[in-house]
């Protein structure tokens, strides 16, 4: 489920994803807007600070400088409450009305401010307060029988508990930033931000009370936020400007990167005449002058390149076609001889047939030379038509049937009962397999040579395999490069010219398809070819492994499922006894081989070799061939089988070394 949400997320994000990756220019204008971005937030974050903090400290300096006159003020009406009580009052202040004299002070004091602040006055007690109406709310009220605010402030509300107590316990002025909330009939006002500025003094009888100045902050909150909405729009504009300078100053250098990308691309398409437009003198044009000046030389070089190699091929041809003229007078020459030849002594006679011998390879040669050179020239011609690979395999067979008899190798052929029809070049299929079977008979040291074909989906195979010297490690990318020998001092007794398989590679191409080596060292090899049942149509897996299914790996892994077929057995007749011993996880059929994936059912070289084992008595049971359609064959068959891994253990004792 994780991976199957993830695939869903990245499914839609792909596109944008692509397009980060490929577009550097998206890349450095993002990079550049990114940094930009931190850098005005972290100045817009540093200068609101300082300038809220400028602020706050003018605010809190002028609201301190007007509460400590005021607290002046009210002291100095408690010191002389004839001031306040009228000509009749007289200079005794016990028992006058606190309550009408405090009223009177908050009002005095509230009406010097308008409305940059308002005047609180709390009874003295750690619960001092009063409730709607005015009623006390605590045991500790002295002298005050309730809060007074002006402007319709709550009083219990706007100041905070904790400036409360740190004024009723302590002498001095205290400060805090609180809220001022106001009381139900004051129309709903919303609270405002405050500075509150506090102080214990006492009344006109000498009782303490609580004296509060609240100075709203509106304004300084105003302020504030004008200078966040110009930082904030100074800063957007900033960010805009800095991305816009970054997109038309790396458009300047991306462009003809962009530019000399593709005309690159256009150069490797094979349009060499193209080239970059240089303006003006600096770094950019300098690398534009220098492209052109490499695409020329590469033009240059490549040109020289191309009259070689079409010199070169003329050459070989005309070289092959000239030298057909004075070849076909040495062959007829050479036939007069080669049949004169009972009428010689020995040493003639036999220069006579080592002669004609010797010509008949020079002009396979000299044949293999033109398909070569036509195949370089690109002027081989495909001439397909639907034809049953079967009977080109017959083809092949019945003319390698002499050189097999003579090396005591019988060639066998397996998926021939159904038809495998594919659309090809009959000639050039036929050319292909001839060259398989004969190496594989040539080097298969007398034992058995398999031809199997299958068909698939939209492909057909026909594999050849072998039991002879095998292939080294290495060997299996190599061994169609012309005129390449693994062994340069084996004798070839068939009189090759070491363009077989070159020219079998280069018919597989042209029909679209693969021709692919595996060998091990000693345990043979398998050489497979694979068309497309349909001409032009892609190719996507082949219907034969290009390993076999009796190579070492695949054998051993069949042993090892065949012990724990074994095991399992033996555990289950444990227990049948009433054996309680546990059965092994893993079970397989006794005697049934694997299906093992196929390495080379993707395009590709598909070569594969595997090394020679360390162990030589391994190495010599290794070398019995097992086919995979051993449970098919006749008892007459079985016994051939038989005779023949015999010869081959007797023979794994020699050196098998060599190649192709």
């Amino acid at each position: 489920m994780l991976r199957l949400f993830v695939r869903l997320v990245r499914r839609p994000l792909l596109p944008a994803v692509r397009l980060w990756r490929r577009n550097i220019q998206l890349r450095v204008v993002a990079a550049t807007l990114l940094m930009s971005l931190a850098v005005v937030l972290a100045l817009g974050f540093v200068v609101i600070a300082q300038v809220s903090k400028g602020l706050l400290d003018a605010k809190e300096e002028a609201a301190q400088s007007q509460a400590a006159g005021g607290f002046a003020v009210a002291q100095e009406k408690a010191n002389t409450p004839s001031a306040v009580d009228g000509p009749d009052a007289t200079d005794n202040k016990v028992g006058r009305d606190a309550s009408t004299w405090m009223n009177s002070l908050v009002k005095q004091l509230a009406s010097g401010g308008q409305t940059a602040f308002e005047v609180v006055a709390l009874g003295a007690g750690p619960d001092a307060g009063g409730q709607p109406g005015g009623q006390p709310s605590g045991p500790f009220v002295s002298g005050v029988k309730g809060a007074r605010a002006s402007g319709n402030v709550d009083p219990t509300a706007s100041v905070p508990t904790a400036l409360r107590r740190n004024v009723n316990h302590a002498t001095g002025t205290f400060k805090t930033f609180s809220q001022i909330r106001y009381t139900a009939g004051s129309g709903d006002k919303a609270p405002e931000p405050a500075l509150v500025v506090g102080k214990r003094l006492t009344d006109i009888n000498g009782d303490p009370y609580d004296l509060y100045y609240l100075f709203p902050l509106t304004q300084e909150e105003e302020s504030l936020n004008l200078i966040k909405v110009t930082i904030a729009t100074a800063g957007v504009f900033v960010v805009v400007l800095l991305g816009a300078i970054a997109w038309l100053v790396v458009r300047q250098v991306v462009t003809p990167v962009r530019m000399a990308a593709g005309i690159a691309e256009r150069l490797s398409a094979g349009r060499l005449q193209e080239r970059m437009k240089v303006t003006g003198e600096d770094d950019i044009a300098r690398l534009g002058e220098a492209f052109n000046k490499m695409a020329q030389n590469l033009q240059l070089k490549i040109q020289q390149l191309e009259d070689l190699s079409r010199m070169q091929r003329r050459f070989v041809s005309d070289v092959s076609h000239e030298l057909r003229t004075p070849l076909t007078t040495v062959r007829m020459a050479a036939d007069v001889i080669h049949d004169a030849r009972v009428d010689f002594d020995p040493v003639t006679a036999r220069s006579a047939e080592l002669l004609a011998g010797q010509l008949d390879r020079f002009e396979s040669l000299l044949a293999d030379l033109l398909e070569i050179s036509r195949f370089d020239a690109g002027a081989a011609a495909l001439e397909a038509e639907p034809i049953d690979l079967r009977d080109v395999v017959r083809r092949v067979i019945d003319g390698a049937e002499p050189l097999a008899e003579h090396k005591g190798t019988r060639i066998r052929v397996l998926g021939d009962t159904q038809p495998v029809i594919a659309e090809a070049d009959s000639r050039r299929v036929e050319r292909v397999l001839r060259n398989l079977v004969v190496n594989a008979v040539e080097h298969g040291e007398g034992r058995d040579v398999v031809v199997r074909l299958a068909s698939a989906g939209g492909a057909v195979a026909v594999a050849v395999r072998d039991y002879g010297v095998g292939l080294k490690p290495g060997e299996a990318t190599r061994v169609f490069n012309r005129f390449w020998r693994a062994d340069p001092a084996r004798a070839r007794t068939t009189g090759g010219t070491g363009l077989g398989l070159s020219i079998a590679v280069e018919d597989a191409r042209l029909h679209g398809g693969w021709l692919q080596a595996w060998g091990e060292p000693g345990g043979g090899s398998q050489f497979r070819l694979t068309l497309p049942r349909t001409a032009d149509e892609p190719l996507r897996g082949s219907p034969i492994p290009l390993e076999p299914e009796d190579s070492r790996s695949n054998r051993a892994r069949a042993a090892a499922e065949a012990a724990g077929s074994k095991k399992s057995s033996r555990a289950q007749e444990g227990q049948g006894r009433g054996d309680r011993s546990p059965i092994p996880p893993r079970s397989a059929v006794a005697g049934a081989l694997p299906v093992p994936a196929d390495p080379t059912a993707l395009p590709g070289s598909g070569a594969r070799v595997v090394a020679r084992p360390a162990d030589p008595d391994q190495a010599s049971a290794d070398r019995a061939p097992t086919d995979q359609a051993s449970e098919e064959r006749a008892p007459a068959d079985r016994a051939a089988a038989d005779r023949a891994a015999a010869q081959q253990s007797a023979a794994a004792q020699e050196d098998g070394a060599g190649g192709r």
